[in-house]
């Protein structure tokens, strides 16, 4: 008789071992409805963006920064561009910290006399010479 309970017993436990297997197959099909509601919300915010008009706008170069650039009005990403072309054009990015330019004596006077400048800073001291 007491192996027939441990044997009721054993049935039992792998019974409920069998509902509970069935839970987790009802969650993914939860996670499912969620994945669909996730793109609707992508969909309303996937509007085009403009470009600023006044990133567009051709800006005439100071006569220091045309010595780089040259001298026909360019939008500021143009110029940017440029600056980045002279810069690999005459390896004056560093070796170390590629975040760093270092100037030569054309780039020197944009950059107010500075030897070393960063890439954030750089377009800081460009944006003085455009007008």
């Amino acid at each position: 008789m007491a192996t027939a309970k441990k044997a009721a017993k054993k049935t039992s436990k792998k019974g409920s071992k069998k509902p509970a297997a069935k839970k987790p197959a009802r969650k993914p099909a939860k996670k499912a409805s969620a994945k669909k509601a996730a793109p609707k919300k992508a969909k309303k915010s996937g509007a085009k963006r403009k470009p600023n008009a006044a990133f567009m706008k051709p800006m005439t170069p100071s006569g220091v920064l045309a010595a780089v650039v040259g001298s026909m009005p360019l939008p500021r990403t143009e110029v940017t561009k440029k600056i980045w072309d002279y810069i690999k054009k005459n390896k004056l990015q560093d070796a170390v910290n590629k975040r760093l330019i270092n100037a030569d004596e054309k780039l020197r006077q944009i950059f107010g006399g500075k030897r070393q400048v960063s890439m954030f800073e750089m377009t800081k001291l460009v944006s003085s010479h455009l007008k």
